[in-house]
């Protein structure tokens, strides 16, 4: 029994990697609550690792490079970053600092999308500011993914290159992280990834559900799922 909502929570993951963006926040929230906001990001990383190795061998003909090379190497920065502040963060700091990190996210899409976005994607201080963020964010619980939506949402490209464009993204921000949780955190040991062993299935599963699921989405709707999605993780995370 005590597996269950773990597995439901890497399911979710898997989807999300599948191209459900948005719902990733309620596997975050899910694990955190069963393992605890902190020890939860050690098990989540080889999740999204799985997830991300899958999502790039399904969509990596639609990945554009030309927005990694600005965004990438600002969201490295961020995890150095949130390494050193986050591994002297007490438990219940971190979990509160998580939750409000969500509730920023939802706050930030929902803002993003009644404004005029035009003008904004071109420059150097958004890819930037949003590259930093969404760095630290996924140090700091795994919670990258509205920073990362709101900047590829902005660039206005179509569905399938978003996700794949994000899935390297995140498969190469995700092995960037795997030193730090090992060696500074010491949140991945051998106890985690025993853990992992149990969920991998879990995330499999959920990829393959999700590839179903995406398909029956058109642009708009895609764009409103993200921000349902994310608000609904955000209220959950908010009110444990």
């Amino acid at each position: 029994m005590s597996y269950i909502l773990p597995f439901l929570g890497a399911c979710i993951i898997g989807m999300s990697k599948a191209g459900l963006k948005g719902i990733g926040i309620i596997s975050v929230t899910i694990l955190a609550l069963s393992y605890g906001a902190k020890l939860s990001t050690g098990i989540v990383v080889p999740l999204l690792i799985l997830g991300d190795i899958l999502a790039v061998m399904y969509y990596n003909r639609y990945v554009r490079w030309k927005y990694l090379k600005s965004f990438l190497p600002v969201m490295m920065l961020g995890v150095v970053v949130a390494s050193f502040v986050g591994k002297y963060m007490s438990e219940e700091l971190f979990q509160n600092f998580m939750a409000t990190i969500i509730l920023i996210s939802v706050a930030v899409m929902l803002f993003w999308e009644k404004h005029d976005k035009s003008n904004v994607s071109d420059k150097f201080w958004f890819a930037g500011s949003m590259g930093f963020t969404a760095g630290f964010t996924t140090m700091i619980g795994n919670l990258a993914g509205a920073f990362a939506n709101i900047f590829f949402l902005a660039m206005r490209i179509p569905k399938n290159e978003f996700i794949g464009t994000a899935a390297w993204l995140f498969f190469i921000i995700n092995i960037f992280k795997l030193p730090f949780h090992i060696f500074s955190w010491k949140t991945i040991n051998t106890e985690s990834l025993t853990i992992n062993l149990y969920l991998f299935p879990a995330v499999l599963l959920g990829f393959f559900v999700g590839l179903k699921l995406v398909s029956k989405f058109n642009e708009n709707q895609f764009r409103y799922f993200i921000l349902l999605m994310t608000a609904i993780g955000a209220v959950v995370m908010l009110l444990n």
